[in-house]
């Protein structure tokens, strides 16, 4: 999914009026703030709602560049075809629905300037956004600061929802993660584990500390704990540790920016075990960055787009035609479906004031999404099954599905893991799970 210059898009009935870094802001809908980021799409017109038979104007803050890009460009076309969809039936109260989406150039500060702009010269009626854990933090609280509701699509870092009952999410949390993960390394057999995680990243750090929980409750031994920081050009000494302490898998829970170069990495040093990860490997440039290294690697996702579930063949076949053949990864899906559940929470709201509408995303319950079923907790926290991966021929591609504890989707679900990543032996592999970014 690698984008350059400019990209244009065209929706139901409107253009698209700006979009990527280097494109010109057009109908003076985009001033800069001088924050460094900010490139916008529109699609619509960009302006606030004033009276009941105007466009609503939704926000959306997102990687569109820098180090998560990818993340960031998936979200927003998820939410792109949901709003055409939306708009297509007849919008929402009669009123066609409009989206601005700003860069916040996969950076935390920037996510806060570009929020505040959403909220304080566009008066967005709502928000989605972002992926980053540590930019929905960042994001939530300016929205929490003005009273806007806010859903991220995949934010699973706990902190992004406590205290904010204006920040709702569509995703489960790191623990659920976490959880899925070791279930998934202990059904495969493998008892004695390592962690490498990023020490800067709150959803990395997060979904270590939940798999070192879970896999020890689980009977697992985690033999040693390895930390990096995003964009280390080596990590050789911490694989090294990682390769002497006899660990039979490795859980990595970073972005894929780095996974793929670690992993390939690990390959050279003689490290050949199998690598789990959390759902900040989903990206197409993974296989890209890891290539052959990759192979037989798994990671929890929210969903698959090879998933035997009749949304999930609608979403990616809809998708496609939207998006020139492009498969849909779960950032995409995850943008989806924030999209439609924000869209059906405005029809059920009274009226779109923050408060009400607030209060109607957090009363969802079973609502079908690509992703599974949603319903909100009373921390207004997903609560659904997970996937789990496995990387074959540069696609990750649907091994098994896990549950909360205690549902009657916890036990192991059909799927079973094919073959380990180079030179490991992998188990059987089934299981059932779910759990942040």
């Amino acid at each position: 999914m690698n984008f350059s210059g400019c990209r244009h898009v065209v929706s139901v009935s409107l253009v698209v009026l700006a979009a990527l870094t280097g494109c010109d802001k057009m109908g003076g809908k985009s001033k800069d703030t001088g924050s460094g980021s900010g490139s916008a799409t529109v699609v619509g017109s960009g302006s606030a709602p004033q009276a009941s038979t105007e466009d609503i104007l939704i926000g959306h803050y997102a990687s569109l560049t820098g180090a998560e890009s990818t993340f960031g460009i998936s979200t927003d076309q998820g939410v792109i075809l949901a709003l055409e969809e939306r708009n297509a039936a007849g919008g929402v109260k009669g009123r066609k629905l409009k989206l601005k989406t700003l860069d916040d150039a996969s950076k935390s500060t920037d996510a806060a300037n570009v929020v505040q702009r959403l909220i304080s010269e566009d008066h967005v009626v709502a928000l989605i956004g972002e992926v980053a854990s540590g930019s929905s933090l960042a994001g939530g609280k300016i929205a929490q600061q003005y009273g806007v509701p806010m859903i991220s699509p995949s934010s699973t870092n706990r902190k992004v929802t406590e205290g904010r009952d204006m920040v709702s999410r569509v995703c489960f949390l790191d623990e659920f993660q976490g959880y899925v993960v070791a279930k998934f390394a202990k059904d495969n057999k493998w008892t004695k584990a390592a962690t490498l995680f990023d020490q800067a990243s709150p959803y990395s750090k997060g979904l270590a500390e939940s798999f070192t929980t879970e896999f020890t409750a689980l009977g697992g031994t985690v033999a040693t704990s390895q930390a990096y920081t995003a964009g280390d050009v080596s990590v050789s000494a911490q694989l090294q540790q990682i390769k002497t302490s006899g660990a039979e898998a490795v859980f990595l829970p970073g972005y894929y920016t780095d996974v793929g170069n670690i992993i390939v990495q690990a390959r050279k040093i003689g490290l050949t075990v199998p690598f789990l990860g959390g759902d900040g490997w989903d990206s197409s440039k993974l296989a890209q960055i890891g290539g052959e290294a990759i192979e037989g690697s798994y990671y929890s996702n929210h969903y698959s787009f090879d998933e035997a579930r009749p949304e999930v063949a609608e979403f990616v076949t809809k998708y496609k035609a939207r998006w020139k053949g492009e498969v849909p990864d779960g950032l995409a899906a995850l943008g989806y479906d924030a999209a439609r559940v924000m869209f059906d929470a405005m029809a059920r709201a009274p009226s779109l004031g923050g408060k009400e509408l607030a209060a109607a995303i957090a009363a969802t319950k079973d609502f079908a999404g690509v992703t599974g079923k949603i319903t909100l907790d009373a921390n207004r926290d997903a609560q659904k099954k997970a996937v789990v991966v496995q990387m074959k021929g540069g696609q990750p591609h649907f091994v098994a599905s896990i549950g909360p504890k205690g549902s009657v989707d916890e036990a192991p679900a059909a799927g079973s893991g094919s073959g380990s990543a180079t030179g490991s032996a992998a188990g059987s592999g089934s299981a059932t799970g779910s759990a942040t970014k």
